[in-house]
């Protein structure tokens, strides 16, 4: 059995270990604190879509009766119209503070944009003034949404 004494030892060394330790890793840190760059979520050339964004150039394009806007979205201003009412309920996101959201126009227009002339998400990026992630988010979204409300009026020629 053990005594008070030697127990009080064992505490003893135990501590004095464990102090010794603690001086050494402090000691090899040398109190220097780097910090790290502050990464933002939003990159300074995504910022500028307030000035002009796609939504600006699609009313232009629209404005303009050359037939710009149906050679970019291979469809009418009408058609275009047709199947934002179709998919717009379900593709909307609602503000939050932290961020807007992308609206339904540009993200409709991204993705014809992008089933039109196979573009890769990081020139179609450039373009719309959004990530590539966000373009293949978009993209993903709007194709499930337009199977999802237009399946009752394609023909399936396979079963």
């Amino acid at each position: 059995m053990e005594t008070k004494q030697s127990k009080l030892a064992i505490c003893a060394a135990a501590y004095y270990v464990m102090a010794s330790g603690e001086i050494l890793i402090n000691n090899n840190k040398k109190d220097k604190v780097t910090r790290k760059r502050r990464r933002y979520w939003v990159n300074e050339y995504y910022k500028s879509r307030n000035k002009y964004n796609a939504t600006n150039m699609l009313y232009d394009l629209t404005l303009n009766s050359t037939k710009k806007f149906e050679n970019f979205c291979r469809m009418s201003p009408e058609d275009f119209e047709y199947l934002l009412n179709k998919i717009g309920p379900s593709i909307t996101k609602t503000d939050t503070n932290m961020r807007k959201s992308i609206p339904i126009q540009e993200k409709l227009a991204v993705t014809l944009r992008y089933l039109a002339s196979g573009d890769s998400f990081i020139s179609l990026s450039y373009m719309f003034k959004f990530s590539p992630q966000s373009v293949s988010r978009c993209v993903q979204e709007v194709c499930s949404a337009l199977i999802q409300e237009l399946k009752d009026e394609i023909k399936q020629t396979y079963k």
